[in-house]
């Protein structure tokens, strides 16, 4: 019946639970860890694989002491491997969110456009590594990379109200921010949420089959710090993305400041362009904690988490889910023949050290013939074309821990193996492939993105492709919103209305 258990679990939580075994390696939190106790924060960024692209000396000499303390203060309290872990990701498979730009704390200036702490994510084409950069945004106008698809701070995914995420010295806000003191939140529908708040009602296009993920109970508290964040009336109305094509325009309001707020859907409709300018709820308040998901099913121990997630929930759960015990037989020897053969590691390659060489040659050459192999040889071709292992190379490698990926490797065919070609080395190959194209995008050698050459931007070595005129054609890495807006027949491209 354990079939029936797994067909339960929601994609999302699975795809949560192999981020939170893969993405951040415990190796990247201590070192991480270990550099920012003594003050080196850039040490903690590159330990946490994060580039760093701003000058504190520079933004001294252009915005002045006073902000230039601020970044240096921030800079100093954030804990990089806590940043990795909380970073919005992309389904199936968990990777970071490409081409994002996302905002960690916002700074007052001289100009009157806030200075924001951003960190920026590859766009798919130089995720390889899943390396991130830490940059300062001055406003629009500024000089951003050309070759990055969306430059500008993201309105839906931003955590500079939520420093929790990836402030050390505020680590311990995150139960109360989650909700992990309350009752788990409920998904909005037309019955009562419970005693404590009506769940809201006739939201538009309420999330279907029971998803569990919004934090509906959090969502009066967390719009109220939004409004405040923006400068607006503690009361008025925000929208909270629900899908690809659909949002929810609600209102905050309560019966005066010293209630409890509420909120609910507007009762008169707005035109597009004013919904469009209505503040965003970030997806960090809009959803459920994904760790406080999976401590509830169950699918992860406390102790797997990162220390500083795992100190802030303290939630006693239901035991994880464990797997099938490892078997007892040692990998490296193999019943053969009706006795138990030895397989190590002589001259860089695996080898059945309790065959003779010239035994060993024979076998191959009836192999060649057609002819059944030794188990001991069909064991060292398992090893090398369908090893146990290859997933979670493969998905260390995917997450961007190439140390982690190559200690797996070592530990399957022992310390300085030649490996020969097969599943295994391809991959390798292919991470290392693809690191070329990060650096080439670091370097910005790399041609411009599709998005930022639309809008006439970017450094391209075909420069005269770069006018507001060109359209480009488009092909594998053309983005798919520009593909679906390009083939879109509600989308008028002459000025006769039909």
């Amino acid at each position: 019946m354990a079939h029936h258990f797994a067909n339960d679990i929601p994609s999302r939580l699975l795809m949560w639970r192999r981020v939170r075994e893969y993405a951040v390696p415990p190796s990247m939190i201590e070192t991480a860890t270990a550099r920012r106790a003594v003050g080196d924060w850039s040490g903690a960024c590159a330990a946490a694989r994060i580039d760093i692209d701003l000058d504190l000396r520079a933004v001294r000499k252009r915005h002045g002491t006073d902000v230039a303390s601020l970044l240096r203060a921030d800079l100093r309290r954030l804990a990089p491997d806590l940043l990795r872990w909380h970073m919005p990701r992309i389904a199936p498979d968990g990777r970071l969110r490409p081409g994002l730009t996302l905002s960690l704390a916002r700074y007052g200036s001289s100009g009157g456009t806030p200075l924001h702490l951003v960190v920026r994510t590859p766009p798919t084409l130089a995720d390889a590594g899943q390396r991130m950069s830490l940059a300062l945004w001055e406003g629009p106008g500024s000089s951003v990379p050309g070759h990055h698809p969306h430059p500008y701070p993201d309105r839906r995914h931003r955590l500079d109200l939520h420093r929790h995420l990836w402030d050390a010295g505020r680590s311990d806000e995150l139960a109360q921010r989650c909700g992990a003191d309350g009752a788990p939140p409920r998904v909005p529908s037309g019955r009562s949420a419970g005693p404590r708040r009506p769940a809201p009602p006739d939201l538009p296009e309420r999330p279907s089959g029971g998803d569990a993920s919004w934090a509906v109970s959090r969502w009066a508290a967390e719009a109220e710090l939004l409004l405040r964040a923006e400068g607006r009336r503690p009361r008025g109305a925000f929208t909270v993305r629900l899908g690809a094509r659909s949002r929810a325009v609600l209102e905050l309001v309560a019966p005066d400041d010293s209630h409890a707020p509420t909120f609910r859907p507007l009762r008169e409709p707005l035109p597009t362009q004013q919904v469009a300018a209505l503040p965003v709820l970030p997806e960090a308040a809009a959803r459920v904690l994904p760790d406080l998901e999976l401590l509830r099913a169950g699918l992860v121990a406390a102790d797997r988490l990162h220390p500083l997630v795992a100190a802030a929930l303290a939630e006693p759960g239901p035991a994880a889910a464990t797997g099938p015990a490892p078997a007892s037989d040692d990998p490296h020897r193999v019943r053969c023949r009706g006795e138990v053969h030895r397989i190590a590691l002589r001259d860089g390659a695996l080898t059945a050290i309790d065959h003779d060489p010239a035994e060993l040659r024979r076998e191959d050459l009836l192999v060649a013939l057609g002819g059944p192999a030794l188990p001991c040889l069909r064991a060292i071709d398992a090893v090398h074309r369908s090893p146990e292992a290859l997933p979670a190379v493969r998905e260390r490698l995917l997450h961007g821990d190439v140390a982690g990926a190559l200690t797996v490797v070592e530990g399957l065919l022992g310390p300085g193996a030649l490996l020969p070609d097969g599943p295994l080395r391809r991959e390798l190959e292919s991470a290392a492939t693809r690191r070329v194209d990060h650096g080439l995008f670091r370097s910005g050698l790399v041609t411009v993105h599709p998005a930022a050459r639309a809008s006439g931007g970017g450094n391209a070595p075909d420069a005269e492709h770069a006018d507001t005129s060109h359209r480009p054609r488009p092909d594998r890495r053309t983005p798919h919103a520009m593909l679906r807006k390009r083939s879109s027949r509600a989308r008028p491209r002459t000025g006769l209305m039909r």
